[in-house]
């Protein structure tokens, strides 16, 4: 398909007004001094709590403004604002999640180590992230670049941190109720206070319930893939003594969401017969105790566990039993039983245990994690599927942070990763892997004035090999081997206009070594397997710019750019010499909030991104697509009334593809189907705040 280009008015009007915001900050230098000025944003998901200014690393920080805009209800509905991070469906929602072109697209009946670890409350959420909502969320921090001396082998291409609001000690609390198209429905609520003077907690709930866009002609119904869930969340603070605090979490979600979005026709019309559905049941609970009481060190242990049923199915054949002479007909069905743990031991230095002549600040600590993921699989017509993996990793880490003069400071982290594997099926494969890998980084922060900090970079990552479970495959495609990658970044971020004006500019390049590349071979009528396979060579190079403005107390611009290339390189596959799936070479969001007084406030919101393709293994790809969101809202003492619609133009686009046979009107010959992105929808948004 042609490639379009670059002289698209949303995104030249986009990609100028960051530029402005980002090269020309002398067109507002006459503003009043502080007036103004932007608040400090701090990154909780470092060894140490630091602001987003001075983190030397890539680094978007989602506010809980933005969170809470009408219709965000899930971790896939913000990452947008991110640049070079994109998200994958093939499910009810976005749930794979891939940065700078690195991350899974799909699960079948492989079992899947993310490259992009998801941690919500210090919950590592990473292999069940239909879970990842957006359910009273304070912030959310995407980490771009191996994070591996900070969380391992679940952190090859970065890092997603969400976090909830905490207890307060004082009595608080908010109601929000949305009404929009397709019969959506979204109730939330949150309170939070003091028990005792030691003793503080919050409480939030919420229901999202929507029919859906798609309409099941055969059936005659328009909720087959709808959205069912439900959402709990309880936070303790306490003040145990003078030198400990302990926070404790209890999350739970109820997620019954149908599944019904590919169609022969690549419409939202389904013809399915049997509908599937996307399901996940979580309970999980994370505490983490702080100590004082040494003056040499901090001492926090944190502590999660999490046990999560998920069932993912799906009418295969996308029809009904006499739509053609030379159909077949089948449902697809996954069933996972997975329970997880963490256990982190880390000791953080203070003042007076400073090393080197009282120049080096230091962190080390000790981490357990388990993971466990029982399968079973129903397919029409075949024996049935069981599989069984249990991981156990033990690692030690360390970092120390040198003030090498007052402006520069020099990092060096390490992290050292023993994994233990085990894997068996009932086709009779089994495999009992044990691997040593080692990540970290060393990296420069220049503070050439207060206003401005230069870094450079250097990271590595490391991700676990596997094991193919299907009698399909070749034996020399039966295993894969653990992935290293290398990342080298340049960046620069400012403060400018009295604080005003936030701006991050950064460059990199990554290889990775042994890329672990996802495969398909088709086997047979409507049959094919997903594999994991290493790569010759892979790498990719961009940049990442993102900028904040409040231009006056009425008008606050906010944008990013990325723009990525990448490559993979195997002889004789069928990505070589191509750009890796899921990561187009350029997306772009600008925003901008007015507030017109008298309680009236409005904004708009452009967001968009290049063709990618949806696999490594097909050259089936999206179109280039420009999305546009618009809100308007009243707000009166402790209420606000929202009116609000999305993409507003009602653009049509892909959000993950395949090419394979499936239409039996066609002699099943290879065809490209998608699903499509969400349709424009309105909707009104009520919320109260005491």
């Amino acid at each position: 398909m042609p490639k379009p280009t670059l002289f698209v008015p949303p995104y030249l009007y986009s990609a100028l007004s960051l530029s402005l915001m980002v090269a020309f900050p002398a067109i507002a230098q006459d503003q009043p001094s502080g007036v103004y000025t932007l608040e400090t944003t701090t990154v909780t998901s470092s060894f140490r709590d630091d602001s987003l200014q001075e983190t030397a690393a890539s680094v978007s920080v989602i506010d809980e403004a933005e969170l809470n805009k009408p219709g965000n209800t899930h971790l896939a509905d913000v990452l947008a604002l991110a640049p070079n991070v994109n998200v994958s469906a093939g499910a009810s929602r976005g749930k794979y999640y891939q940065i700078r072109g690195v991350g899974e697209r799909s699960q079948f009946i492989g079992a899947v180590n993310p490259s992009v670890g998801v941690l919500v409350d210090g919950i590592d959420m990473s292999s069940a992230t239909l879970g990842a909502t957006l359910l009273d969320a304070k912030q959310v921090e995407i980490l771009r670049g191996p994070q591996s001396s900070l969380y391992g082998a679940n952190a090859l291409a970065g890092l997603i941190n969400i976090s909830a609001n905490e207890p307060t000690d004082y009595l608080t609390g908010d109601l929000e109720l949305t009404v929009a198209q397709d019969n959506t429905q979204n109730l939330a609520a949150a309170v939070g206070g003091p028990i005792s003077d030691k003793v503080s907690y919050r409480f939030a709930a919420q229901h999202n319930s929507s029919d859906g866009a798609t309409k099941n002609d055969y059936l005659k119904r328009d909720d087959t893939n709808n959205i069912d869930e439900t959402l709990l969340r309880t936070k303790f603070h306490i003040e145990a003594s003078d030198d400990l605090d302990l926070d404790l979490s209890a999350f739970y979600a109820n997620v019954d969401n149908g599944y019904d979005v590919f169609s022969l026709n690549n419409d939202r019309h389904s013809l399915a017969d049997n509908p599937g559905h996307d399901r996940q049941e979580t309970v999980a609970l994370s505490g983490k105790s702080t100590w004082y009481g040494n003056r040499h060190f901090t001492q926090e242990t944190a502590i999660s566990v999490n046990k999560n049923k998920m069932e993912y199915g799906f009418d295969e054949d996308w029809t009904y039993r006499g739509f053609h002479p030379d159909e077949y007909s089948s449902f697809d069905n996954y069933q996972r039983d997975e329970k997880g743990a963490t256990v982190d031991v880390r000791f953080i230095s203070t003042e007076e245990s400073r090393l080197f002549n009282d120049s080096t600040d230091w962190t080390g600590g000790l981490y357990y994690f388990h993971r466990s993921s029982d399968l079973t699989r129903e397919r029409t017509g075949k024996p049935t599927f069981s599989s069984e993996y249990e991981a156990n990793r033990y690692a030690g880490y360390g970092e120390l942070s040198t003030e090498l003069t007052d402006k520069l400071i020099w990092i060096n982290g390490l992290r050292l990763e023993e994994d233990h594997t085990l894997y068996r099926d009932s086709d009779g494969h089994q495999a009992k892997p044990t691997e040593l890998l080692w990540g970290g980084r060393m990296a420069l922060e220049y503070q050439t004035s207060d206003n401005q900090m230069l870094y450079g970079l250097i990271s590595r990552g490391y991700k676990v090999g596997g094991y193919n479970s299907t009698n399909s495959l070749p034996e020399a495609l039966r295993s894969f081997d653990s992935e290293t990658l290398w990342n080298y970044e340049l960046g620069a971020k400012h403060n400018l206009l009295d604080d005003t004006l936030h701006t991050q500019v950064a460059v990199f390049f990554q290889q990775r070594d042994n890329a672990q590349i996802k495969g398909s071979r088709i086997i047979g009528l409507g049959d094919f397997v997903d594999y994991t396979a290493n790569a010759d060579n892979a790498y990719s190079y961009g940049l990442e710019a993102q900028a904040q403005w409040k231009v006056s107390s009425a008008v606050q611009l906010y944008g990013s750019l990325g723009l990525l290339q990448t490559k993979l390189k195997e002889s004789g596959a069928k990505f070589d010499g191509r750009d890796a799936a899921h990561a187009p070479e350029y997306q772009f969001a600008f925003g901008v909030n007015f507030d017109h007084g008298s309680g009236w406030f409005s904004g708009l919101d452009v967001e968009g991104k290049d063709e990618f393709y949806y696999s490594d293994s097909h050259n089936a790809s999206s179109d280039a697509y420009t999305l546009l969101n618009a809100r308007v809202g009243y707000e009166l003492d402790n209420w606000t009334v929202t009116l609000w619609g999305k993409n507003l133009t009602n653009e049509e686009y892909g959000i993950r593809g395949f090419e394979f046979g499936n239409d039996p009107r066609n002699g099943y010959t290879t065809d490209e189907f998608v699903q499509l992105g969400a349709p424009r929808m309105f909707g009104v948004t009520t919320h109260y705040a005491f």
